[in-house]
């Protein structure tokens, strides 16, 4: 799984992308500090399964966090990528890099600067709405998706028209480097009604929103509501929320960045999520100031955002499930306790899970035991969060 990172110059997706990566990247006060799409490893937090075993887990990958191992921070694949301008779709800015660089996330988060600070080149403004960034982003995303089917468009609807081939599974070939599955595009046509029987006589406007339907549900986003600590950023918020459909979650990027970087040198210890942090060591007055200014946001909104923000995207809209390989004892051959926990779609089985293991745990699989009740399920068996399995093999 990938998930992008996607905003105007400026809005904070650098700071956003190193504060839930603590990967080393420029940051910078001028539009397109980020050139070259930045990878790194950010985390979901959940509860562990350990603890209700009396267990500390010994993760091979992510981490364990909290009083007696209490919290789980899972790793997933976070990209972040030039800023978007408008015209991208056109090649302007770095549009056609930008958008080949977003193919293969499943989902995006729009990073969005709500202070009115910076205008929609990244450029220092006053008053500026940030409404009209959400707006370019979306039309330009949307743009994405009618080029790649206005290129191929009046061959490919007379040859699915004459041939009478599958609608669905014929636009999900030609959306493949997008992953775009057969499943989803016969949801957004039964949603929206679509007469695929005769796609020739689509008109212009149809096509549009054909592709604007299909990105919004191939692609689903949340907005990221950066630089909450501003003067006029909650007055921007309100009338965003008022003005658009999409999940969103006021953020403090800088302040979360600030925390993990203190925690991580051992002056204040910080659990990512948390509405407090504990001061460990002595600290100089512009230390001590700044953590208080967060503090006050922390006290004022409960959380910086960020955390919360990789939850949302992962398991409430992307709905992906955090399974556990779990044998009798939680320890591999070496001792250490639930050394994996693995992010499966939605709707997964146990025999997915067992394939997600190994092909050849896949091919040999009985049967699987569910490590809390240490009943036997089959390989139709659906997935739910936080599951913990034993596969068993021939």
């Amino acid at each position: 799984m990938l998930i992008g990172l996607v905003g105007r110059p400026n809005s904070g997706k650098s700071t956003f992308f190193k504060a839930a990566t603590l990967s080393d990247v420029l940051i910078a006060n001028y539009p397109f500090a980020t050139i070259k799409p930045n990878h790194g490893i950010a985390y979901i937090k959940i509860l562990d399964l350990a603890p209700e075993f009396g267990k500390i887990s010994n993760p091979r990958e992510g981490f364990v966090k909290g009083e007696k191992g209490k919290w789980r921070f899972v790793p997933f694949e976070l990209m972040d990528v030039a800023g978007l301008v408008e015209g991208a779709s056109e090649g302007k800015g770095l549009g056609n890099e930008f958008l080949n660089d977003l193919a293969g996330a499943n989902a995006f988060i729009h990073i969005v600067d709500m202070s009115g600070e910076t205008d929609g080149e990244g450029r220092p403004t006053e008053n500026y709405y940030p409404g009209k960034d959400i707006k370019v982003i979306e039309h330009e995303l949307d743009l994405w998706y009618l080029g790649i089917l206005m290129k191929i468009w009046k061959t490919f609807s007379r040859i699915v028209e004459m041939k009478k081939k599958n609608f669905a599974e014929s636009v999900a070939s030609q959306f493949s480097g997008l992953k775009v599955k057969a499943d989803e595009v016969k949801e957004v046509i039964l949603k929206n009604n679509f007469n695929v029987e005769k796609p020739a006589s689509w008109g212009n406007e149809t096509i549009f929103k054909f592709a604007r339907e299909l990105r919004k549900h191939t692609k689903p986003m949340i907005i990221a509501a950066n630089k909450m600590d501003k003067k006029n950023s909650k007055e921007n918020l309100k009338k965003i929320k008022e003005e658009f459909s999409y999940p969103i979650v006021p953020c403090f990027a800088d302040g979360e960045l600030a925390l993990r970087e203190a925690d991580k040198v051992g002056l204040i210890e910080y659990l990512p999520g948390n509405n407090k942090f504990e001061i460990k060591k002595n600290l100089n007055e512009k230390q001590r100031s700044a953590l208080e200014q967060i503090q006050k946001f922390l006290d004022e909104f409960g959380y910086t955002g960020v955390q919360e923000v990789l939850n949302k995207i992962v398991l409430d809209i992307l709905k992906y499930l955090a399974i556990f390989p779990a044998g009798d004892k939680l320890e591999d051959s070496k001792g250490n306790v639930l050394p994996d926990c693995f992010l499966m779609p939605p709707h997964s089985t146990a025999l997915d899970f067992a394939y997600r293991l190994h092909s050849d745990i896949g091919n040999n699989f009985v049967k699987a035991i569910d490590v809390r009740t240490k009943k036997a399920v089959g390989k139709d068996y659906k997935l739910k969060h936080r599951d913990g399995l034993e596969i068993m093999t021939k």
